[in-house]
């Protein structure tokens, strides 16, 4: 992971450099705001094995925060960020090894790490007021923490958590105001989602052949709000 990101950050920061430099300024912004992961579909990697698992998790709202680095072109920018985001599992409705339906609360979290390289096209409505569409690819590392169940259905309902690199890919929108000559308050719906991972089958709850993988993804819609500072 660390070796992905690294190389990412590189790419974004080579990217920057190599744009025009007439003309261009730049900045640094943070924001923080509410994330809202999709239901995670989770399902056996080889179809051989199906339909053994086959289980759809509901996750709580949790929290989103994004840090970046940019140069602005006047109508258009490119930055590199790194965002964190998580939410905790709420419940599981499902098919499990003995092809037995379930569903019930489960335990635990999804958290993910990413960085970006993001570009951004403004449109300026007036008084520096700013309406931007943004998009964005990376890498992202999802990390199951110590997901688990009390249910005895499960052959061994404890606790397990495991973490994947994949490519992640982010689309958005948002609205930025002048609150001074350098500072921009900044409002932003985003759209986050990542490539397939799979992990070992134990992740989900399904313990009776480890060698089974499973498949899965993670999506959000988020708000966010924060501030955007000239340098």
């Amino acid at each position: 992971m660390k070796k992905t990101l690294s190389l990412l950050a590189v790419l974004a920061v080579a990217g920057m450099a190599s744009a025009p430099v007439q003309a261009a300024s730049h900045y640094v912004s943070g924001m923080a705001g509410i994330s809202w992961m999709q239901n995670m579909d989770a399902i056996n990697t080889y179809s051989e094995y199906s339909p053994h698992f086959d289980a759809k998790y509901d996750l709580t709202s949790g929290i989103n925060l994004l840090g970046a680095v940019g140069c602005d072109y006047g109508s258009y920018r490119i930055e590199g960020e790194l965002g964190y985001q998580s939410n905790d599992l709420k419940s599981m409705t499902g098919l499990h090894v003995l092809d037995q339906g379930w569903e019930g609360p489960v335990k635990g979290d999804i958290s993910v790490v990413s960085i970006l390289a993001n570009g951004y096209y403004d449109f300026d409505l007036g008084s520096k007021v700013q309406l931007y569409a943004t998009a964005g690819v990376g890498a992202a590392q999802i990390s199951f923490n110590k997901l688990g169940t009390d249910n005895v259905a499960f052959h061994d309902p404890g606790v397990y958590s495991n973490d994947e690199t994949t490519l992640a890919w982010q689309v958005g929108a948002g609205l930025a105001v002048p609150i001074s000559d350098h500072v921009k308050l900044d409002l932003r719906y985003r759209y986050f989602a990542t490539t397939d991972v799979t992990i070992s089958s134990e992740s989900f709850f399904y313990y009776v052949n480890e060698s089974e993988p499973i498949k899965t993804n993670v999506s959000s819609h988020s708000v966010m709000l924060g501030l955007r500072v000239d340098i």
